[in-house]
């Protein structure tokens, strides 16, 4: 059994968050209480489908028509004659503001291949977007055999499944298997690796290599280690010579592509393969995640290692996603739990229990409460006003029901009386002739033996 801690969660500020996960879900976190509250899930997007696992998913956060994407197996349309059935990646362009999906595309270009054979590795949308512009989303995509692809989506072809606009591929490898890819600040450069394939520099706009890493150099056996990159990003936002890559072999590596194709610091971190990292805004710091479920932030100016995160994670560490804004990170993984952290305490601010194994997390930066709350008051207001009718018309029936029993008291016999149906007086009267018709009878019998009594005495 994985070891765990109990941590006291004190509640996170306002944040909205977007998890997928192996069913094909997105499922949306969110935290409204203000300054501090606990994030519970709000909705869920999309039916359950393990053939439709989410493979990536990216979001770009702007004020000006947001938009997320996420990579899912699908199958082709049937052809007439045809049983050779085939699952292809298409790249879903959704709004993450409700769920509705803008555009589903081919994300293997013209020549769609088996994604059972070379499945989709990576995934980003780019955010740059011009305003009133007929695009509707620019991606770009690598598979596991290394071919990247760069595609656009128009708004007017966006129901026809058509791309359209500057598209363009090339091969990023000829061997080995890409795991991960990371874009600039800028969206200009975008880096990839993977297990056999070493760190390598792509220039978006022109398709070009402008750097590869090499390979440390052998330890003292003069055994060399083959290069397994699962993680990577750009350290600096305003400069994409720094990366940091994380490897198979628990390590952390500082690239400078201006000075050396050799990493300029490598440090170890615990045992286990590094599987999600993450920049900070600063410029210098990065947060790593383990495949043990260890979570730490490292200083990369000089390789220290800055402390680990309290209440360790039971299960690998997939995604780590740091707010803009707020001095928070997200992560998520295979133990199910989307955590919320404070990147300034290391302490754990909420933990929300998805129920599936989740594959990525992302944050709406843009997120605020004051619409909710908006929201919130009015649907209150129509509350109360409706709790206001039904007790003025309780009071009123409660008068008229008083009103009717004075009436009743003052003037019983009329009343009954006049209450009666044409069909109840009909039956009074019959009952009271019946009565009178007895007595009578009655008082007939009680004569006649009087009568005969006194003859008998003869008086």
């Amino acid at each position: 059994m994985p070891r765990t801690s109990v941590v006291e969660s004190p509640g996170c500020p306002p944040l909205r968050a977007l998890a997928t996960d192996v069913l094909g879900l997105i499922k949306v976190v969110e935290a409204r209480a203000n300054p501090a509250g606990v994030a519970k899930v709000v909705e869920t997007w999309g039916t359950p489908d393990a053939s439709r696992a989410v493979l990536a998913a990216s979001l770009a956060d702007r004020v000006v028509d947001p938009v997320s994407a996420r990579t899912a197996p699908s199958l082709p349309p049937a052809e007439e004659g045809s049983v050779e059935l085939r699952l292809l990646v298409t790249v879903e362009l959704l709004n993450p503001l409700n769920g509705d999906t803008l555009a589903a595309v081919n994300a293997a270009g013209p020549a769609p291949t088996d994604s059972a054979e070379d499945p989709l590795a990576t995934l980003h949308l780019f955010r740059r977007h011009v305003p009133d512009s007929s695009m509707l989303g620019t991606f770009l995509t690598c598979t596991e055999k290394g071919k990247a692809f760069v595609k656009s989506v128009a708004k007017e072809n966006a129901a026809s499944d058509l791309a359209v606009g500057p598209s363009s591929s090339w091969h990023v490898c000829n061997s080995g298997k890409v795991e991960f890819s990371s874009v600039d600040a800028d969206e200009s450069y975008v880096m990839f690796g993977g297990k056999g394939i070493e760190l390598n520099l792509w220039d978006i706009t022109s398709c070009s290599k402008i750097w590869s890493a090499k390979s440390p150099r052998g330890n003292s056996l003069q055994i060399f280690t083959r290069p397994w990159f699962t993680a990577g990003t750009f350290l600096c936002k305003d400069d994409h010579r720094k990366i940091v890559a994380c490897t198979n072999n628990h390590q952390v590596r500082l690239y400078d592509t201006a000075s050396q194709r050799r990493p300029v610091i490598s440090v170890d971190f615990r045992e286990s393969p590094i599987k999600a990292v993450a920049k900070d805004p600063n410029g210098h710091t990065v947060y790593v995640g383990t495949g043990r479920g260890d979570l730490a932030s490292f200083d990369m100016r000089t390789g220290k290692l800055l402390g680990c995160f309290v209440g360790k994670c039971s299960g690998s560490i997939r995604s780590i996603v740091r707010h803009p804004e707020l001095p928070l990170i997200a992560s998520c993984g295979l133990d199910s739990y989307l955590r919320i952290w404070d990147t300034n305490t290391r302490q754990l601010l909420s933990a929300v229990f998805l129920k599936q194994h989740l594959t990525a997390v992302v944050i709406d930066s843009h997120f605020s409460t004051e619409e909710l709350e908006t929201k919130s008051t009015q649907v209150d207001a129509l509350v109360e006003a409706e709790a206001e009718i039904r007790k003025e018309r309780k009071e009123k029936k409660n008068r008229s029901s008083k009103v009717d029993e004075g009436t009743e008291l003052v003037d019983h016999d009329d009343s009954a009386v006049e209450t009666y149906t044409p069909r109840e007086k009909n039956l009074v009267t019959k009952a009271k002739e019946r009565k009178r018709k007895a007595r009578s009878s009655k008082l007939r019998r009680t004569k006649s033996t009087l009568e005969s009594v006194l003859t008998s005495f003869d008086f």
